[in-house]
């Protein structure tokens, strides 16, 4: 196995960033619901008042740092439990799933949400996607059938 390496996400990692969610958008099957730009989406993790952080999964090809995956989270606030890491995705790219990029994630994630001391992490999975529901079973055996995910759309 080639050496993985996770550190925090920087501005100019977006644009690798935004790609690996059009990859994410297009095998769920929802490639057209991506419709954040890059700028907002710099501005949203960088700017004066940023609202998300993420690492990277990177190795070294040809002498050039090249990023193969992302975990994006957020604070979540919730009124019985306070504040809990909210995952917004983990993405690996297909060619580099199953080389324990995705366990180096949720160690770190875990670590962070320790550090800030979080109570715990929150995230969703779709219903039909089995990998990622049997790589979930590792960490987890809570999954919650009562809710239902509800959007209101503004633009």
């Amino acid at each position: 196995m080639e050496d993985i390496t996770l550190r925090t996400a920087r501005k100019e990692d977006c644009p690798r960033l935004m790609e690996l969610i059009r990859e994410l958008a297009e095998y769920e099957k929802a490639p057209e619901q991506v419709t954040v730009t890059l700028e907002h989406f710099e501005e949203a993790g960088f700017g004066p008042n940023p609202v998300w952080k993420a690492f990277v999964a990177t190795t070294e090809i040809n002498g050039q740092e090249v990023i193969h995956g992302m975990a994006l989270y957020y604070t979540r606030y919730s009124t019985w439990k306070g504040c809990r890491m909210y995952l917004e995705d983990i993405i690996v790219t297909e060619r580099w799933r199953g080389k324990g990029i995705g366990k180096l994630f949720f160690d770190e994630l875990m670590k962070e949400a320790k550090e800030k001391q979080f109570n715990g992490i929150m995230f969703q999975v779709l219903e039909w996607n089995t990998p990622a529901i049997n790589f979930y079973k590792k960490y987890t055996n809570k999954f919650d059938p009562e809710w239902i995910n509800v959007s209101i759309e503004l633009q």
